[in-house]
């Protein structure tokens, strides 16, 4: 079969076309709102007064409740010189665009929320009731949970920031507790020469575990760490770069180990549901008088079969003359630093949600940030929220297509 030429006529003109691009979109000025929180144990703040003036230096509107940043040490002072305007009036505070809280949305919250409004809080799935939910549907708000809010790299920048906190933290609490100021046993976390080392077993290698471990062994413990997932396990020791004494959870090792240990933390992460018992009633029986626990996983339940929640108030209780310490949010109890963590994140968010043209912009440009969106404009666009709730689930990729 003859191939024919391309036919090329001289009355035709070619021309290269343009490159047509991404017309970038208007910037919008965004009016923020900071309420104090009521809720119990919560003394972070979510954005710090120096970050307040970055936002503010970028020409949008910050609008702060008295005494919002007290729990943080940061004064109505501090945000007022950093350029924001302290109202008296919590239902002023929302009357702003974007609310950015540091607990989640309360059921008093609700009754003060505007339709379309942008919310970033954190949801604590645990707690979190269907009612406070479906009133959020029906205000159609836009939601981002701190938990699931992924960066660029793929992780969860503001939990990983409390999870070092928390883990950095657990060693500090437990040295509180075995000192005879507190009335513990007495004993200096660490050791000195010529004292064996004081011994610290932690359940769960995840990012607390990791922390707790660095901590441990900067004081001159000795530490022996548990975790069903050898990956975890490995990663740990290369990043600490120790080889340490590390096993999966068998009942019988761990029983074993914490009969000799001074302090045992909980440090296994909850995936969405409640966190495994794996330390049960009788082997907190069987250890020493005077060891302490220091349950991390309280967030989600506990890993120890006798913690029971405690507050930074009243923050341990005696079982079997073992010392509990299971104060959930942990983070809170160290405001300052952890406000600064969840700043440093969101900080850079608003401005670009700004530059953007607003969070539907942005939802459409960063698809990292589609996971922490739970709720678009009224839709529930988180799974496992629809599942436990039994509420109707929608893809947000498909309802952000839609709108294009």
């Amino acid at each position: 079969m003859a191939t024919t030429k391309p036919f090329v006529s001289p009355s035709f003109s070619y021309e290269t076309l343009e490159e047509t691009l991404d017309v970038k979109h208007k910037t919008e000025s965004l009016c923020i709102g900071i309420p104090r929180e009521d809720t119990f144990n919560e003394n972070r703040i979510a954005l710090t007064p120096e970050a307040v003036g970055v936002i503010i230096a970028n020409g949008h509107e910050v609008n702060v409740e008295t005494k919002a940043g007290e729990g943080a040490n940061y004064s109505d002072k501090d945000y007022s010189d950093a350029g924001a305007k302290i109202l008296y009036d919590k239902k002023q505070v929302f009357d702003c665009d974007v609310i950015v809280k540091s607990a989640p949305v309360s059921e008093e919250d609700c009754e003060l929320l505007k339709p379309n409004q942008y919310i970033i809080s954190p949801i604590h799935i645990a707690i979190m009731k269907k009612e406070v939910l479906e009133k959020m549907m029906a205000k159609k708000i836009t939601a981002l949970s701190f938990e699931n809010l992924k960066d660029d790299s793929g992780h969860n920048p503001i939990v990983r920031s409390m999870s070092e906190i928390a883990g950095s933290a657990v060693m500090l609490i437990a040295g509180q507790h075995l000192s005879n100021a507190n009335n513990g046993k007495g004993v200096l976390v660490g050791g000195i020469s010529g004292i064996p080392p004081t011994k610290v077993i932690i359940i769960g290698a995840g990012i607390v575990g990791e922390y707790a471990a660095r901590t441990a062994l900067a004081m001159g413990a000795s530490v022996k760490v548990f975790d069903n997932s050898i990956y975890r396990l490995k990663r740990m020791q290369n990043n600490i770069g120790v080889r340490m004494w590390t096993s999966v959870i068998e009942p019988k090792i761990l029983a074993k180990q914490l009969r000799t240990c001074d302090v045992a933390v909980g440090a296994l992460g909850g995936t969405g549901g409640r966190t495994p018992v794996v330390v049960t009633e009788e082997m907190v029986a069987d250890m020493r008088p005077g060891t302490v626990i220091v349950d991390v996983s309280i967030d989600h339940g506990g890993c120890f079969e006798t913690s029971m929640v405690t507050t930074h108030k009243k923050p341990v209780f005696k079982k079997y003359d073992v010392i509990h310490y299971c104060v959930p949010n942990i983070p809170s109890g160290f405001a300052r630093t952890a406000s600064q963590a969840i700043s440093n994140v969101l900080m850079p968010l608003l401005l670009e949600t700004a530059d953007e043209g607003g969070i539907d912009n942005v939802i459409w440009h960063k698809i990292n940030i589609r996971s922490g969106i739970y709720l678009f404009k009224g839709a529930l666009t988180n799974f496992h929220l629809s599942e436990r709730f039994d509420l109707k689930y929608t893809d947000l990729n498909l309802l952000i297509a839609s709108r294009r």
